[in-house]
């Protein structure tokens, strides 16, 4: 019996240890991983949000590209969604969006209202980030809207935001920024006959409009 504790007590001080030192040196080395990789993790992480804002995007020029072609079809011109004619802005800009490239907050008190919310800033699947200064596309803002081939129901014209969830089968596209939202404006077309151009359609992400946006012209 007093062998075995002896050789119990010999193999317990055989067994060697991590020392406190060591266990600090290895302490620094992971709070130094842990510090680098942060910054690479959240890089990772905007990239995938912006790369799915920038899809999304794609979604909705898609819709507005078939809404153009078939109002081209149905009412002898194509429009946008928020449009009454083809050459009637939405928004305020009567040529091109010269100061997008300027717009880098979602609050910017003087670009935002220029702009309208593609699904509705009260839509409650997508609200307008708070502060920010996008509008609704109201009937009121529009003019002359040409007779009852571009009104809904042959008395009510649908807003911007309806019309584009109608398109969407109403269902609303939400931006993965939590300053993000989608809003859009139509810089109109003009002329007459063979001389007739198209308007234009811009579609940005409140969150940063000077990267996150998009543009056609039929």
């Amino acid at each position: 019996m007093k062998q075995t504790l002896k050789t119990i007590i010999r193999n317990v001080k055989s067994i060697n240890g991590n020392s406190l030192a060591e266990f600090a040196t290895t302490t620094a080395l992971m709070a130094t991983l842990a510090a680098t990789a942060a910054p690479k993790l959240s890089e990772m992480s905007e990239g995938t949000m912006a790369e799915k804002s920038k899809n999304e995007m794609d979604k909705i020029l898609t819709q507005a590209r078939n809404h153009y072609q078939t109002t081209s079809q149905v009412e002898g011109r194509g429009r946008f969604p928020g449009q009454d004619k083809y050459n009637l802005a939405v928004g305020g800009y009567s040529t091109e969006a010269t100061d997008l490239g300027n717009w880098t907050e979602f609050d910017d008190a003087t670009i935002g209202p220029k702009w309208r919310s593609v699904f509705g800033i009260s839509n409650a699947a997508a609200l307008r980030p708070t502060g920010c200064k996008i509008i609704n596309d109201e009937i009121t803002t529009h003019t002359g809207n040409g007779g009852s081939s571009f009104k809904d129901d042959g008395t009510t014209r649908m807003k911007g935001h309806e019309e584009w969830l109608k398109l969407f089968a109403g269902n609303t596209i939400k931006s993965k920024y939590q300053d993000g939202h989608f809003a859009y404006a139509v810089v109109p077309g003009g002329g007459q006959g063979t001389a007739t151009y198209p308007p234009v359609l811009y579609v940005v992400d409140v969150e940063n409009a000077s990267d996150f946006n998009n543009v056609i012209e039929p």
